[in-house]
């Protein structure tokens, strides 16, 4: 590896209590489930010979609890940054897309048919969401050049990154899979970025 890259162990949190409800839950603060607990704990298995030198997680739970369990294999305590957090879905949080669909067709099919252009009525758009979360990213990339770190967010969050890092336009957003507890790995380089791993499940 070069010496001069920054290595970015980029994790969605674990599955979350519910998550057989395929509900949108951006700022509601939900549990993680046994198994989003037991996702965690192989993916720090995973982890436990790279050398993080530091762990950043969103301030929702199921975020920061994932963080911990990673970060305890290394010693660290996950540093909070909320500007990390899931988007803000507004008055469709907690809801499943039938039942939104059902409430609000026209704007769900909108929603659907413009992916990074409709923002969630009440909540962010796409733009939104980079707005608030590469300023972050980009400040902890800075602070830990030629590191390794690991930062810990969601399904949304981290697919903003992935478009803002590789300079995809934010209609991609949904190309990049994100499940629960998977791993991807981001390498930057005097500013270049690249992708090395892309969601890598703990099983």
């Amino acid at each position: 590896m070069d010496a001069r890259a920054t290595l970015i162990y980029l994790l969605r949190h674990g599955e979350v209590m519910g998550a057989q409800m395929r509900r949108f839950i951006g700022h509601l603060d939900v549990a993680l489930s046994p198994r989003g607990e037991s996702q965690s704990r192989i993916q720090a298995a995973r982890l436990g010979q790279v050398p993080l030198t530091a762990i950043y997680t969103s301030d929702l739970s199921r975020a920061r609890v994932t963080g911990t369990i990673i970060g305890a294999a290394h010693g660290l305590v996950p540093t909070v940054v909320p500007a990390l957090r899931e988007m803000d879905m507004g008055r469709w949080d907690g809801l499943t897309g039938a039942e939104i669909a059902e409430r609000e067709p026209q704007a769900f099919e909108k929603w659907m048919a413009q992916i990074g252009e409709f923002p969630f009525p009440g909540g962010e758009s796409v733009p939104d969401l980079v707005a608030r979360v590469w300023p972050a990213v980009a400040a902890i990339v800075t602070k830990h050049h030629a590191q390794s770190i690991a930062i810990v967010a969601h399904g949304g969050t981290n697919r903003a990154i992935l478009c803002r890092a590789l300079g995809l336009p934010l209609a991609r957003l949904l190309a990049f899979g994100q499940d629960y507890a998977a791993l991807t790995v981001l390498e930057t380089i005097d500013g270049a970025w690249r992708l090395r791993v892309l969601n890598e499940q703990p099983d």
